[in-house]
């Protein structure tokens, strides 16, 4: 810190120093050209050129000093601090010219000196806009970096600085030796001006607000080129700093990124909302998934039901039917009267659809539908039902054709799958005094689950993955999933939620809507734990928190990102080195820690694996397993079958842990739920 403090205090007297020695020399040179010199006597050779490059280089390393104390998500921040420091230099710019303007007006005569003092401080605002407008932009421009975009980045400014030495050597930027180099840089800057994905997290309001403080920095870009334009052709200056190619290159990035960032966040600006309903689909999901935590009644289940599916869907009408002893009611109306119902379930009777899971996005060409005369074009019927029982339908009909599409459908589902598992959840907490019916109901519980846990995975000949989960009673804790997030990428969570039974199963189906939800946005797996723990926050109990590791695998890449939420560490046989051993990788269980100082205890790493190697993952009740004399299966034993074992496919490798895990043990000798993960990269390659 005080080294920093040290090297601002020197680069502040640096640029202070060179620019005033920089004007003194100017206006020294103009007084004796209006003095009539032919051959101004103060002028060194590259005195002033050595000057512009000291004050350029002090300005710009004070700003990217300046600039790496900016942390966190606060885009809208980044843009007023911006503007607020550096973007208002241009319009005092313009003040300064305008003031100038003023008194050569009413003296009748246009003076010399002053004309370069004016032109000598709009410089100096120049330098300092740009230069906080690059480190800027360079903090949002790298925001989800690659290795690539960190190493195009670094170039950059390199060859940036590079160009100062055509200013020192008193090269012209626009020979046809130097054209060529400036025309590639100005692809590059186009390159580099593509990274935008930091708008992809405004908000709607946000983005709003992005557009306004962008169209003021677009317009102090365009004060500062038209000023230093028009006055490069007055005859009297005795530095024009069109001259200077550094200026220009880092103009034109700063203006073609704002630019860039302008129109994105113009043009996505009408989908914001959908992102936004994204979002608010979580949140509903998690409303739903925590209701039992909260004593919430059947009732309110599907009041929170029927509003998260209209909104989901925006439709135009809905009902809810609630089945009891065989018969539906009512309980829920929107934009529909009772007649309206007893036509539409009529024709559903006769085609015999009326609980059936269907979909019609255009009524009209249905001959049933268009007798009717109805005002909606699309309809879709979402049963509520478990394999053994069916406990309501909801009926959502919209006023256009096409209305539901695949992945509105998608979402609803999960939806009402989620309902339902809440359902029957609270129904088994009600009847939990009466045994017989208590076991029948978490066999259920325990099917729908199941049904949350995938039965495959994606193949491929970059791997082969083989699972092993078994609930130490009904319903567990554990968990794992996955999500393809492009052709060459996948993501795969495991976890374990503290506890056993229900309670636990309930905070299961949590994090796999968690999962599911924020990994839509593509994002890294620190990042994703930091947001998964601010939504588990509010809704485990104090005494709850879930352990958990994410990886991202990258099968063009050849390698993988993770991070570690208090979970097991992840052993790993890497064939090159030909070793065995542990990831020893910081992070603390979500629920642990409930603010935001939780995100400085995760920590994330990559690593680029070779064609053989073989991850294993599994959760505490593999290695905490115990035999009759009380002891743990423990790592040690666990490394050791791995060593024995890499050479086999992740099948058998994954049978042969199991088996000597059942051998030490004992039969019937489970305690904690288990889960096993293998992974085994393999030698081939696919056609990406």
């Amino acid at each position: 810190m005080l080294y920093k403090t040290n090297a601002r205090t020197l680069l502040v007297t640096s640029a202070i120093v060179s620019w005033l020695l920089l004007l003194a020399f100017v206006l020294l040179n103009a007084e004796r050209t209006l003095a009539g010199s032919a051959v101004p006597g103060f002028a060194l050779p590259f005195f002033s050129n050595l000057l512009i490059v000291i004050f350029i280089v002090s300005v710009f390393l004070f700003q990217r000093l300046q600039t790496e104390s900016l942390k966190g998500l606060d885009f809208i921040g980044y843009l007023w601090n911006l503007f607020s420091r550096a973007g208002v230099a241009a319009y005092l710019s313009v003040a300064l010219f305008l003031g100038y303007r003023v008194y050569s007006n009413y003296s009748e005569a246009e003076s010399t000196l002053l004309l370069h003092l004016v032109y000598q401080v709009n410089f100096g605002l120049m330098v300092l806009f740009l230069s906080k407008a690059f480190y800027i932009w360079r903090v949002l421009l790298l925001y989800h970096k690659n290795k690539f975009l960190q190493i195009a980045w670094d170039w950059f400014e390199l060859l940036l600085a590079a160009t100062l030495l055509l200013t020192i050597f008193n090269f012209k930027y626009t020979s046809y030796i130097f054209l060529p180099l400036l025309a590639l840089m100005s692809f590059y800057i186009l390159f580099l001006c593509t990274n935008l994905k930091w708008v992809a997290y405004l908000t709607f309001n946000n983005k709003s607000r992005s557009l306004v403080l962008l169209g003021a920095i677009l317009l102090s870009c365009y004060i500062f080129i038209r000023f230093f334009k028009n006055t490069a052709d007055s005859p009297a200056l005795v530095i024009d700093y069109t001259d200077v190619g550094f200026l220009l290159l880092a103009m034109l990035f700063v203006a073609l990124y704002s630019l860039a960032a302008f129109l994105v966040s113009l043009f996505s600006l009408p989908t914001s909302s959908v992102f936004e309903q994204k979002s608010e689909d979580l949140l509903n999901f998690q409303r739903l998934s925590q209701s039992i935590q909260q004593g919430q009644s059947e009732t309110q289940v599907y009041d929170m039901l029927f509003d998260s599916t209209i909104k989901a869907s925006d439709a135009s009408a809905a009902w809810f039917e609630l089945i009891r002893n065989g018969e539906p009611q009512v309980t829920h109306l929107l934009n529909i009267n009772v007649e309206q119902i007893k036509r539409i379930r009529h024709l559903l009777l006769a085609y015999n659809i009326h609980s059936s899971d269907y979909i019609n996005n255009n009524l009209a060409r249905n001959p049933g539908f268009r007798e009717l005369a109805l005002p909606w074009k699309s309809m879709v019927i979402l049963p509520i039902k478990s394999p053994k029982h069916l406990s309501g339908v909801l009926y959502l009909l919209k006023d256009i054709e096409g209305g539901f599409d695949r992945e509105t459908v998608n979402v609803l589902r999960t939806f009402t799958s989620q309902t339902m598992l809440t359902i029957e959840n609270l129904r088994l907490v009600n009847e939990s005094l009466q045994t017989e019916r208590y076991k029948e109901e978490l066999k259920i519980a325990t099917q729908v689950q199941e049904s949350l846990i995938p039965k495959t995975f994606p193949t491929d000949s970059w791997f082969e993955i083989s699972t092993h989960s078994k609930a130490a009673k009904e319903v567990g804790g554990d968990f794992y999933d996955f999500l393809q997030l492009s052709e060459s990428r996948i993501a795969i969570i495991i976890g374990d939620v503290s506890g056993k039974g229900i309670s636990a199963a309930f905070h299961m189906a949590q994090m796999k809507g968690i999962f599911h939800g924020l990994m839509q946005q593509d994002m890294a797996p620190s990042e994703f734990m930091k947001q998964a723990n601010s939504a588990l926050s509010r809704c485990l109990e104090r005494t709850s928190f879930i352990t958990s590791a994410l990886y991202i695998i990258d099968y063009r890449m050849k390698g993988f990102m993770f991070a570690r939420a208090g979970h097991c560490h992840t052993l790993y046989y890497n064939s090159m080195m030909d070793d065995v051993f542990y990831f020893q990788t910081e992070g603390l269980g979500l629920g642990i820690i409930r603010d935001k100082s939780y995100a400085s205890h995760i920590r994330e790493m990559y690593y680029d694996y070779n064609p053989e190697d073989v991850m294993v993952m599994y959760t505490d009740g593999i290695v905490e397993a115990r035999n009759a004399a009380n002891e743990e299966y423990g790592e040690d034993r666990l490394q050791y079958m791995l060593k024995q074992t890499y050479h086999l496919d992740a099948d058998d490798i994954k049978w042969a842990i199991i088996n000597d895990l059942e051998d030490f043990t004992g039969p019937d000798n489970l305690y904690d739920d288990q889960t096993l993960m293998v992974i085994k990269f393999k030698p081939t390659e696919p056609n990406i």
